[in-house]
């Protein structure tokens, strides 16, 4: 599953682009997913987050690296918000607007993350520990052969331990999380459709 240019992210239409703005973009990922029979929005399979989502049925590698990072994170306390997690939230910069057009509250638990916002063809979560404050952008886009999935990450510097944090973990996360994340993404959408294709 291929990591993208964030160029081609960048092109899309998507509200994360301005609100965001000052947060780097650590990189973007994207998984092709076949045709369905009727439009499928994100807001209706929104699996990042969700008990039925990207960690499910995990390979082996990444279900055993989640394990080992939860548990080194309950061991040093890195799982811990900082005491102005509140106030530095992504969430405080949401306008009227936004709040308006988002099906979930700001502040939802949605798997270890909490959501910012999700419209109908882009949801946000947030993660802020220790080690980073981080989020996650998904996006859902039809093409010509089906849809395309984006996944974009986004990561602040929370201490100094973040990019030295970053460094460690990007070779599991590129080469074993993110393609065993993706798979399972494509995996959820079959089975999504498919039984939607057979309740209508």
């Amino acid at each position: 599953m291929p990591q993208i240019s964030p160029a081609e992210f960048c092109a899309l239409p998507l509200r994360v682009h301005t609100f965001l703005a000052d947060v780097p973009l650590h990189d973007v990922w994207a998984v092709d997913l076949p045709p369905a029979r009727a439009r499928v929005t994100l807001a209706e399979f929104h699996p990042i987050g969700s008990r039925n989502g990207g960690t499910r049925r995990l390979a082996g590698p990444a279900r055993a690296l989640f394990g080992l990072r939860f548990f080194l994170g309950r061991i040093f306390g890195l799982e811990r918000e900082p005491k102005s997690g509140d106030s530095a939230s992504f969430a405080a910069r949401l306008t009227p607007e936004d709040r308006a057009r988002s099906s979930v509250e700001a502040g939802t638990p949605a798997g270890a993350f909490r959501a910012v916002y999700r419209f109908e063809d882009e949801s946000l979560l947030e993660l802020h520990n220790r080690t980073a404050h981080a989020a996650a952008l998904s996006a859902l886009a039809p093409t010509a052969n089906g849809y395309r999935f984006y996944l974009a990450v986004y990561v602040a510097n929370e201490s100094w331990l973040t990019p030295l944090y970053m460094a460690l973990i990007d070779p599991f996360r590129r080469w074993i999380v993110y393609p065993a994340v993706l798979n399972n993404i494509r995996a959820a959408w079959i089975e999504f459709v498919s039984s939607r294709g057979a309740d209508r």
